[in-house]
Formats: structure tokens, C-alpha cells, sequence
């Protein structure tokens, strides 16, 4: 990632953060407004509600009250106490409604002192009208007192019934105002999410056509180091091939520099030895003894050159081909390491480099039963199949496990490059205490092919 995409990420978080914010912040707003102005709808709606109640109980005395004052019968006042009753609740659920204006709460003392006096001026003529004074309570009915109280509170009426119009007009208006702010807020919010969207997307891409960018340098700094390795490896695999062929070619030599000079050597030796014990004639017992073990060291001598120069150069194997050759190595191991060997070697027409490379594979993994499997008895097969050949050395010993034990040991490397400079497979199969198998698949010729895996 680029240094330079910090700055624009962390603007881009800001702006969805400030975003985030504002929104929850202008929601809250609204939400507060829009609470406090349906309250005040509710408590407009209560007080004219009150009002209409407290007109109506009044003109419900006053209906009681006229029903009596004409007829004199009782079940005239039952309306008129309940309204009596009812008008002093009214009054007092206004007075709650009026404490927080002060406006308001003179309106309703104003009304409070009419309806107390329209209701004593019912309840004067009520008792009069009780204690049989007629002339009185119509007296009472002819002036004006009662009209003048019941036109004050049509007014102070009409005044708290306009406040709460004026009330419930703010807040629609408050209303509006919230539902006006939230539209603002809303669009202005969403706008900025918007560009901080546009930017974030920017971002990806260009974050996407960097990875996209670096994977590709990746790619091809892969495919470099991969082709780089490729070609050492063929450049190594082409410098073992050639030390081992010059190996090869040196135990060549050295193996007919043995044979040649070292053979005739030991030859003239021995044959001055035998002139000599002809010429002698009779001889001390211990003079004997000691030409004795001179012959016997000189023909030590000749057998070890010829190990020597088999281990060199098997010249068996150029003289006679590989499957005398191969008997006579399995043979010589068995004498000399003890151990019970199998074997079957089929009649393969090779070249020299692949009977060279299928000898060195056997001689090699005898060596190394000898050196560790512990094992009692071994198999060896060359076993001709339809396009290849098949090598393999098993053996009873104590085995190993191939996940521990290194494939690319020299003993195992050395075998396996042999097998794939000629075109091979090779094979370890092995497990603790069930012994091991090291097992080719070679072809035949040139242009032979050995199967997959």
C-alpha cells in the first residue's frame, strides 16, 4: 500500500464519521422537537377540551338552575350540583394546564372570579328560590349581573381557547420546522456519505490496481527467480553428469593404468620369484618358508589390484554385458557380507552408459545394505517390461523412515541423479522395521518411455 493513499483514507473515514454524527445528531434534534410540540398539541387540545367542558357545565347549572327557579322541582338540581361539581374540577385542571404562562394563568383567574360569581348568583336565587322569596329571586333575574358574568366568561373563554389555537399553530409550525430540518439534515448527510463513498470506491481501485500491479511484479520476479533456478539447476545437473562421467572416465583410467602397469609388475615379480626357487635348488626349511609367503603375498597383491580395478572399472561388464556382470557382483557381495541374495536379471540389450548407470544403481544399494539395513536376506531384479525396465535392491533390515531420513543423503542423491540422466524414475520406499526398497524405472533406449508417477 502507498503512503500517499493514508491521507485519503483517513479523509474518506472523517467525512462516513462525521456523516454518521451528524445524522444521529440532527435525528436526535428533530426527534426532541417533534416530542416537545406534540406536548403541546396535546396539552392545546386538553385546554380547549376543558374549555368547551367548563361552558357547558356552566350553562348546565344555569339550565338546572332556571328549571327549578320555574317549576320548583328537585330533579332540576341534580343537574345543577353535578355541574356545580364538575365546574370546580374544570377550573382546577385549567389552573395546571396555565401554570407554566403567565399569560395564561391571569386568563384563568379572570375566568375562575366570573364563574365563582355567575355560580353564587345561581346559588343565591337557588335559596331563594328555596326559602319561598319569589319577588327576590325574580328580582335577582331582572338585572344584569348574571349576563355581564356569562359575557366574561365567553371572553376569557374565547381568550384561553385562542391561546390554544395559537399553541397548537406553533406547534405545526415547530412540527414542520423538525420534519423541514430532518429533509435538510437528511440530504445533506446522505450527499456526504455519497462522496465518501465515491472516494472510498476511488481508494479500492487504485488499492485494487496496486495489488494488482505488485502481484504482477510478483509474478514475473517469480517466474524469473523460477526460470533462474530452472537453468541453474540444468547448469548443475549438466556440471554432476560431467564430474561423474569424468569420475567415470578417471576410474576408467586409473583402472587400465593398473591393469597395464601394476599387472605387469606384480606378473615379473612373480615370475623372477619362480626362476629363482628353480635355481636354488635345496634350500633351508626357513628359506622356504619365506619364498613360500613371498608367492603367497604377490598373488594377495594380484587379486587385490584386480578387486581394485573391478571396483574402478568392472571389466566384466564391457567384456561379458550386464548380466554376468551383475552375478558376479551380487556373488562376490554374498561371500564377502554373508547375506542370502535372490536374483533375476533379464536379458536387456542396453548401451554402455545405461549398463554402466544400472550396475553403479545395484553396486550402490548393496553398499548401503551392507553399511545399515542389518538385513538377512536380499533381492535383486532387472526385469524387462513392454517400454522400460525396472531396477529395484530389497532388502529384510531393520528399514528407516523416509520422512526423517534426508532423499537427498549423497548415497540416495548420487543414485537418483544417476537415474535421471538417463531419463528415470527413482524410487525409496522404506518403513522402521520392515526393511527397504530402492526400486528404477529406466528406459530401454533413446527413445524409450517409462510410465507416470
Amino acid at each position: 500500500m502507498r503512503w500517499s493513499n493514508v491521507p485519503k483514507m483517513f479523509v474518506s473515514l472523517m467525512m462516513a464519521l462525521f456523516a454518521a454524527v451528524a445524522l444521529m445528531a440532527i435525528n436526535e434534534i428533530a426527534h426532541q422537537q417533534s416530542t416537545d410540540a406534540l406536548d403541546d398539541l396535546r396539552e392545546a387540545q386538553l385546554v380547549r377540551l376543558r374549555v368547551n367542558q367548563l361552558i357547558r357545565y356552566v350553562l348546565d347549572a344555569e339550565t338546572g338552575q332556571r328549571g327549578f327557579l320555574l317549576t320548583a322541582s328537585p330533579r332540576y338540581l341534580e343537574p345543577y350540583n353535578l355541574a356545580m361539581v364538575n365546574v370546580g374540577k374544570t377550573l382546577e385542571q385549567l389552573r395546571e394546564f396555565a401554570v407554566s404562562s403567565k399569560e395564561q394563568s391571569d386568563t384563568v383567574a379572570l375566568l375562575s372570579t366570573a364563574v365563582s360569581r355567575k355560580l353564587a348568583e345561581m346559588q343565591l336565587t337557588v335559596n331563594m328560590r328555596k326559602e319561598g322569596k319569589d319577588d327576590a329571586w325574580r328580582f335577582v333575574l331582572t338585572t344584569d349581573v348574571g349576563v355581564e358574568q356569562m359575557e366574561t366568561i365567553r371572553i376569557q373563554s374565547d381568550a384561553m381557547y385562542e391561546s390554544s389555537l395559537k399553541k397548537t399553530s406553533d406547534a405545526y409550525t415547530k412540527i414542520a420546522q423538525s420534519l423541514q430540518l430532518a429533509r435538510i439534515g437528511i440530504a445533506l448527510v446522505s450527499t456526504i456519505g455519497l462522496i465518501a463513498f465515491y472516494l472510498y470506491l476511488r481508494q479500492k481501485k487504485a488499492l485494487e490496481a496496486e495489488r494488482a500491479r505488485q502481484q504482477t511484479q510478483l509474478q514475473a520476479e517469480h517466474d524469473r527467480l523460477e526460470e533462474l533456478v530452472e537453468k541453474r539447476t540444468a547448469t548443475l545437473a549438466e556440471l554432476a553428469t560431467h564430474l561423474q562421467q569424468v569420475r567415470e572416465d578417471e576410474r576408467g583410467y586409473l583402472a587400465r593404468e593398473l591393469h597395464d602397469e601394476l599387472g605387469a609388475i606384480l606378473t615379473a615379480a612373480k615370475l623372477d620369484v619362480a626362476r629363482l626357487k628353480g635355481k636354488l635348488g635345496a634350500m633351508s626349511p626357513d628359506v622356504v618358508e619365506r619364498v613360500k609367503h613371498l608367492v603367497d603375498t604377490l598373488n594377495n597383491g594380484i587379486a587385490l589390484k584386480r578387486r581394485i580395478i573391478e571396483d574402478l572399472r568392472p571389466s566384466s561388464l564391457s567384456n561379458l554385458g550386464l548380466g554376468p556382470a551383475l552375478e558376479i557382483l551380487t556373488r562376490e557381495f554374498a561371500e564377502r557380507s554373508g547375506l542370502a541374495i535372490t536374483t533375476q536379471f533379464d536379458e536387456i540389450e542396453l548401451d554402455e552408459s545405461r549398463q554402466l548407470t544400472v550396475y553403479r544403481l545395484i553396486q550402490e544399494a548393496l553398499t548401503n545394505v551392507a553399511k545399515y539395513a542389518e538385513a538377512r536376506n536380499v533381492e535383486v531384479l532387472v526385469l524387462r517390461r513392454e517400454n522400460h525396465m525396472t531396477v529395484s535392491v530389497k532388502d529384510d533390515g531393520i528399514g528407516f523412515d523416509t520422512k526423517t531420513v534426508k532423499a537427498s543423503g549423497y548415497g540416495l542423491a548420487g543414485m537418483r541423479h544417476r537415474v535421471l540422466a538417463a531419463g528415470g524414475r527413482l524410487y525409496v520406499q522404506a518403513s522402521p522395521g520392515e526393511g527397504a526398497r530402492i526400486s528404477a524405472a529406466l528406459p530401454m533406449g533413446e527413445r524409450g518411455a517409462i510410465p507416470a508417477g
